[in-house]
Formats: structure tokens, C-alpha cells, sequence
């Protein structure tokens, strides 16, 4: 098992696919991939963005530069479990992530102004607490969804993940309320991730095109928020 990593540098490329595509690729997959050391796992985020949601209205406009930031717990979230605060920047195509553990109540307090947490890297807390002060964060978004994650057997840098059962929620924005939601997608498709350092091997490019599974823009938490606002404008029209 590798050790906890706190700074990423890496490519991240989506695709949406249909459940007979997925059933398909897992299948070609198959001698290529092993899965990873948590290969089943229900992921919960609380995003925080400022009031008027600033930082995901400026990264659906796609600029060179975006960041956000987020709490994240794996697994069925409670009081007990470990928090990662995380900002995560992508410049140039390029994902950067930095991130700390804490106590899921005590990273939520700190960020309502309460005090400072005790976290695993004093350097990237200090980006954190930069970070807290430019924007004036609150909960914003939390976010669930059920991950299948494997790594290629000759590079385990290569990951690939599948995301099902993406869920929202804009009230009880916290980790204490489990992990229920507003779908997001159709129950039949399914997203994938491949995350790596640098380019993709080649037998994986050959597999894709052969099963014509394209890359495709998808934020999770930018179309949970185009759904919302949806929602906003019917409500909105149906009360005129």
C-alpha cells in the first residue's frame, strides 16, 4: 500500500460512457489494470465557495488558471472520520492538488472562524489559511458518489476510476447527515477518470478508440451547480 500523498502534479482526462461502453472497457481492461488499494469506496465533499459562488462561475468559464477548494471524507462520513481540506488548482490543462488532515468537526469549525486545526504539514496549512483569507468561504455544495478505482499493473501511477451514483445536496451541508442526494446523472452512465502523470500509454489510446470513448469536459461540482440553478429558474418561473 503507498503512503498518503499530500501534493499532486498530474494530467486528469473524463470521460462519460454509456453502461454497455463501461462493460465493454472493463473487459478490454482486463490484464492492463489491477485494483487499486481501496478499490471500493463512497467519496463525500463539502465544496466551499464565497457567497455569490465566485470560484465555480469563474471555472466554468474556462480560464488558464482555476483553483477550488473542498473538505473530503472517504467513506460513510460521521463525526469520527478524517478529513482532507484541499485546495486543488489546475493550470494549463495540468491538476495541482495540496492537501491536510484533520477532524472532520474540527476542520468545518475552523473554516466557520473558529480555531486551528492540528494537521499533518504545517507548509501547506499555511496555503490553506492564505487561501480562507483571499475568499470568503462558506459551504457552498456537498457532493457524493460510489468510486471503483484500479491502477495499471506496470505503471501504478496510472490510475483509472469509475464514478456512479453522483449525488447533491444545497441544505445539511455537512458530513453529519450521511451521504444523500439529488442525482446528478442517469442511473445508466458512468464517469471515468484516468489520472497520470504524463501522456497515456499506448495500449490504453488503442483501447479507447477502438470502443469510441471520447474525453469530455465534466466538473461534478460545476454541473451539480448548472443543475441548481436550474432548478432555481423552474421555481422562479412556476411562482410568476
Amino acid at each position: 500500500m503507498k503512503p498518503t500523498q499530500w501534493s499532486f502534479r498530474r494530467i486528469e482526462k473524463k470521460y462519460l460512457m454509456r453502461k454497455d461502453q463501461y462493460e465493454q472497457l472493463c473487459e478490454a481492461l482486463s490484464g492492463h489494470v489491477e485494483p487499486d488499494d481501496y478499490p471500493k469506496s463512497t467519496i463525500c465533499n463539502l465544496y466551499y465557495d464565497t457567497p455569490d459562488y465566485y470560484l465555480i462561475r469563474r471555472s466554468l468559464e474556462k480560464p488558464v488558471y482555476k483553483e477550488k477548494f473542498r473538505l473530503r471524507i472517504y467513506g460513510t462520513p460521521s463525526e469520527d472520520n478524517p478529513v482532507f481540506m484541499e485546495i486543488k488548482k489546475k493550470y494549463k490543462g495540468v491538476v495541482y492538488k495540496r492537501r491536510v488532515c484533520t477532524g472532520a468537526r474540527d476542520a468545518i469549525e475552523y473554516l466557520a472562524g473558529g480555531p486551528e486545526p492540528n494537521v499533518n504539514d504545517q507548509q501547506i496549512m499555511d496555503e490553506i489559511r492564505w487561501f480562507a483569507r483571499r475568499y470568503p468561504l462558506q459551504p457552498a455544495m456537498f457532493l457524493a458518489y460510489d468510486r471503483l478505482a484500479y491502477r495499471a499493473i506496470n505503471d501504478p501511477n496510472l490510475r483509472i476510476t469509475f464514478d456512479r451514483n453522483i449525488r447533491f445536496r444545497t441544505e445539511q451541508m455537512d458530513f453529519f447527515h450521511g451521504d444523500w442526494g439529488e442525482r446528478l446523472l442517469p442511473p445508466d452512465l458512468v464517469l471515468m477518470e484516468i489520472k497520470i502523470p504524463g501522456a497515456a500509454p499506448l495500449w490504453l489510446t488503442e483501447i479507447l478508440s477502438d470502443l469510441r470513448i471520447y474525453p469530455t469536459t465534466f466538473s461534478k461540482y460545476g454541473r451539480c451547480y448548472q443543475k441548481m440553478l436550474q432548478k432555481q429558474t423552474k421555481g422562479e418561473d412556476n411562482i410568476a
